[in-house]
């Protein structure tokens, strides 16, 4: 088994290193949190004090991070992968970012001989835990076949989107900017229902039957609109950041999406209203509470 190096073990990368800690890895691991370094050391991994303390000492470096700012400083930053990495090592990049920041960095660290895979995952938090997610892996043909053992530890759909690196960080981008829509209407929808006095369970297994269901209606309303909990999966704030990331790469094409315009603002008013911790079904409380005046 390989000794792999796992960067970022927040919400997402603590369950995915614990499972490749499960499948008999040894895995080194860095996060600039505390808790998230005590929780994994508790786990079984073994923490060390920086990124090139795990680049030095991994076969395999995987990274889940926040977003593009986060990424670019432990690839290309002084003692990042880029300036600590060696011939021969391959680096997994599991985060959300740009095509184009995936190009580059692939790129970068072509140049030491350093193989680099793109793939993005989706699947949450939950996906993470029970080791279900979908990833979306682009990059060369010989550092995909040598990332699938890592990803049949982490997920249950694995897909090689293409040889070009930034691959998957479309098809990613693309998957967010349907959630984007997906949670505002069941957002919409819900608070509609309220004001018409009618009973959000009995909505959801009729529609969950119907033309109007989706997977995103199911996850919201059954894991935390019903339950009243909104404890974050997949934060509100985190999702504004892929679709301004999608916004990004579709004015890098000169398209024209005017809905999707009117929706980012919306988001961006309810994270300016304090929504932006909470889960992105949390979407549903600020609608609701723009019916009375108060989301705004």
């Amino acid at each position: 088994m390989a000794t792999v190096g796992f960067i970022g073990l927040g919400n997402m990368g603590y369950p995915m290193s614990r499972n490749l800690l499960r499948g008999g890895h040894r895995v080194v691991g860095y996060d600039i949190a505390a808790l998230a370094r005590d929780r994994f050391a508790a786990t079984g991994g073994e923490v060390r004090s920086g990124v090139a303390e795990v680049v030095r000492e991994a076969e395999v470096v995987c990274t889940s991070l926040p977003g593009p700012a986060e990424v670019e400083e432990v690839y290309l930053g002084p003692g990042g992968v880029a300036e600590t990495g060696r011939p021969g090592q391959l680096a997994i990049e599991l985060s959300t970012i740009g095509p184009t920041l995936g190009r580059h960095l692939a790129a970068t660290l072509a140049e030491k001989g350093i193989g680099f895979v793109g793939a993005p995952v989706s699947g949450g938090v939950e996906g993470a835990e029970v080791a279900t997610l979908t990833i979306m892996a682009g990059g060369s043909a010989d550092s995909f076949a040598l990332a699938k053992p890592i990803f049949e530890l982490l997920g249950k759909n694995i897909f090689h989107v293409d040889e070009d690196p930034g691959s998957g960080y479309i098809v990613k981008l693309l998957n967010n900017f349907f959630i984007g829509f997906y949670t505002e209407a069941v957002a919409e929808a819900l608070a509609l229902a309220d004001l018409l006095g009618f009973d959000k369970d009995k909505l959801f297994q009729i529609l969950n039957v119907s033309y109007g269901r989706s997977g995103i209606y199911q996850r919201n309303y059954e894991l935390f609109i019903a339950k009243e909990r909104y404890e974050p999966g997949f934060a509100l704030g985190l999702l504004l950041k892929d679709l301004t990331l999608a916004r990004a790469m579709a004015e890098e094409q000169g398209a024209r999406l005017p809905i999707f315009e009117r929706l980012l603002d919306v988001y961006r008013q309810a994270v300016e209203a304090d929504y932006g911790p909470r889960d992105m079904a949390a979407q549903y409380l600020y609608v609701k509470a723009l019916q009375t005046g108060r989301g705004a």
